[in-house]
């Protein structure tokens, strides 16, 4: 086998010369440079060393000790690191090199492409140039690290990456393993693919797998629509337009909300003693 076919994996090659820049591995019939920079300590003709083959800025077979948690076949959570909206997203994963994810592997929407600091899950795959790449788990991958949700996890709060993004909604894998679906119903924005988001599980279905809401609880919600209200308030010097007979259509231009959420969230300031009405107007109350 020659070396070429362990680009994206580990092997063992031995120490054939030393130069001042590094040293020359060999596998008996083949040669790949291990530079200084990537060896992790010194060595000796005739060692023994296990590398991690890829190819360099130029193409060439390069050796590196540093071993990344993933290969070809293998799979990891990695890094984003940088954005380029003609090519895709690049992805450490230890390497000197970061390794490109193609857009033609991202969502047609680059609004939901990865930001730098979100995590994907990918493997590594070497195209007929010899160059590695990165591609995404796909959904029967993810299925196969999940675990199964019981009814005892119903309504608890979750953290997770999102992994699949589409229209009709995303999908996300749970820090507790979980394989989950989001609709989009119950998210106010689309989330990115591989943005950490935090909501809560609102179903456990049959086969394990959940349905969960971004969507703030209830309470949580009407804390932050009173919240929102009594800020435009003040930012009126304590009185506006608008009370709990105003039109459902102003009501949902000015504050994004239902006439019901409106009236629930006025309900709420005016039991803390917050405001008080005339007429068709709301004002603030003076301390």
């Amino acid at each position: 086998m020659s070396l070429t076919e362990h680009i994206g994996q580990t092997t063992i090659l031995t120490v054939a010369r030393i130069a001042d820049f590094g040293y020359f591995l060999t596998d008996g019939n083949e040669d790949v440079l291990l530079h200084k920079n990537q060896a992790q300590q010194e060595l000796a003709e005739g060692d023994e060393v296990e590398v991690f083959l890829f190819t360099d800025s130029q193409g060439r077979i390069s050796a590196s000790m540093t071993i990344p948690e993933l290969s070809v076949g293998t799979y990891a959570w990695v890094k984003v690191t940088d954005t380029n909206p003609k090519i895709g997203v690049f992805l450490n994963i230890g390497l000197p090199k970061d390794i490109l994810l193609g857009a033609d592997d991202l969502p047609a929407h680059q609004s939901v492409w990865p930001n730098e600091g979100d995590m994907v899950y990918i493997t590594l795959r070497v195209n007929r140039s010899n160059l590695l790449y990165a591609r995404l788990a796909s959904d029967q991958v993810i299925q196969s690290i999940s675990i199964d949700a019981t009814r005892k996890d119903f309504n608890k709060n979750i953290q997770g990456h999102i992994y699949r993004t589409a229209k009709v909604g995303s999908w996300v894998y749970t820090i507790e393993g979980f394989k989950g679906f989001i609709h989009e119903s119950q998210r106010m924005v689309e989330p990115r693919l591989g943005q950490k988001v935090e909501g809560r599980i609102i179903d456990v279905k049959e086969d394990g797998t959940i349905n969960v809401s971004l969507l703030a609880r209830k309470e949580e919600s009407q804390d932050l629509d009173s919240a929102h209200i009594y800020e435009y308030l003040m930012s009126r010097n304590g009185a506006m337009p608008y009370n709990d007979k105003s039109m459902p259509e102003d009501i949902q231009e000015r504050f994004g909300l239902s006439k019901g959420a409106f009236k629930r969230a006025l309900g709420k300031l005016m039991k803390e003693g917050k405001i008080y009405q005339e007429g068709s107007w709301t004002y603030a109350k003076k301390d």
